[in-house]
């Protein structure tokens, strides 16, 4: 068996990686659209490099006129399961291959402090970060919402919102993308 590390052992120019290679059969395996894993392995975005301001008012004002379609990472610092929650959001828009706004919102950090966590989101169209009384902007955004991260706000063509602790589950995804 030839090591990863070894030159012989990498693929030629214009041929894809053995990684790449598992990773589109993985996709496919596991009843994944092959055109979602195609762009997930092609598709290069630009680095954000600046931090939006969230407060109470955003929120409304994001429901109200925001872009459609569009989902909102509300994310921490600290949370382990927020990048695999975006990223799977992040794949499904992908395979749409329609514009959506796909936002990461930190809660907190601000600034430069936030804007260092913006590699975890990697496919965001924005970033934002809490400015103002945390709980009085999560108030703002759903009154039942207990602080728990990854919380997934999808807001339809249609201006419907459908909410969610962790990744969507597909139908709803196919129902927010429709």
């Amino acid at each position: 068996m030839t090591s990863v590390f070894d030159p012989a052992a990498r693929p030629a120019p214009g041929r894809p990686s053995r990684r790449r290679a598992l990773l589109l059969a993985a996709a496919s395996a596991c009843s994944l659209v092959p055109k979602m894993a195609l762009a997930l392995t092609q598709h290069r975005v630009e680095a954000i490099k600046t931090v939006a301001p969230f407060r109470a008012v955003t929120w409304q004002r994001l429901l109200r006129q925001g872009p459609r379609p569009a989902a909102y990472v509300f994310t921490t610092t600290f949370c382990s399961t927020c990048p695999d929650a975006f990223d799977q959001l992040h794949a499904a828009v992908m395979a749409s291959a329609q514009p959506v706004e796909l936002a990461a919102v930190v809660m907190d950090a601000q600034g430069a402090r936030a804007l260092a966590h913006a590699h975890h989101y990697q496919g965001a169209t924005r970033i934002y970060a809490f400015d103002g009384f945390e709980p009085e902007i999560r108030q703002a955004v759903d009154p039942k919402w207990r602080n728990v991260t990854p919380y997934v706000v999808l807001i339809g063509r249609n201006g419907v919102v459908q909410r969610s602790i962790g990744p969507p589950e597909p139908t709803m995804l196919k129902a927010w993308l429709a």
